[in-house]
């Protein structure tokens, strides 16, 4: 065998080894491309889902069917806090009573401690309570990382903390943040949503 036959054996092996590791880094990029497609359209999905229940809920504070159970509209909200709230409602019944039965209903919304989720690979991840009369705890993890709630007075200022007086509250704001409870090589996705200055209209109705 001759020493240019040794070349290009030699040549053959390094652009044979040069081709191999670009189809692998392109298996790498579509493996981590496909997860990360993936996990926005969980997270995106999660945050619709989260939104359309907390707007329903939260938009119906104060709400019974019988309006003579709830005369004091103000009264309606019983504690707050930066990442709780609990008030008075008429929940629907699927199905019997979609537009509620006309019995006062007590609903919280509790964010959950970072230390529960220890199994979950997103450090960050929290659950959300959703408690209805105080009957046990029913929490989703879909990826949420921050329910915070601000409260705002009826000329608009903004109630600092500790809430003392509930009653205060005229308007709130919502924000919800949720990421991917797992990513690929720890490249989280995120999305975010905001509901500015929601009212319930029997806040209002004072």
């Amino acid at each position: 065998m001759g020493f240019s036959s040794l070349l290009d054996i030699l040549g053959s092996t390094v652009i044979g080894g040069m081709l191999l590791l670009i189809l692998l880094r392109m298996n790498d990029n579509a493996i981590q491309n496909n997860y990360a497609y993936g996990g926005e359209l969980i997270v995106q999905e999660g945050l619709v889902e989260a939104v359309s229940i907390i707007e329903y809920d939260f938009r119906k504070i104060g709400y019974c069917q019988d309006y003579t159970k709830i005369p004091l509209p103000s009264k309606s909200i019983l504690s707050a806090d930066s990442n709780s709230i609990e008030f008075l409602t008429d929940l629907a019944v699927p199905g019997t009573f979609p537009q509620g039965d006309g019995i006062v209903d007590t609903l919280r919304y509790q964010l959950g401690p970072v230390s529960e989720l220890t199994a979950t690979v997103n450090p960050r991840d929290r659950m959300l309570y959703r408690i209805v009369n105080n009957e046990t705890p029913r929490g989703s993890n879909i990826g949420i990382t921050e329910f915070k709630l601000t409260y705002f007075d009826a000329i608009g200022d903004t109630l600092t903390f500790p809430i003392t007086t509930p009653s205060l509250i005229y308007t709130l704001q919502i924000d919800i943040k949720i990421e991917n409870l797992a990513a690929y090589d720890e490249q989280y996705s995120d999305a975010t949503w905001r509901q500015v200055r929601l009212a319930a209209r029997n806040l209002r109705n004072r």
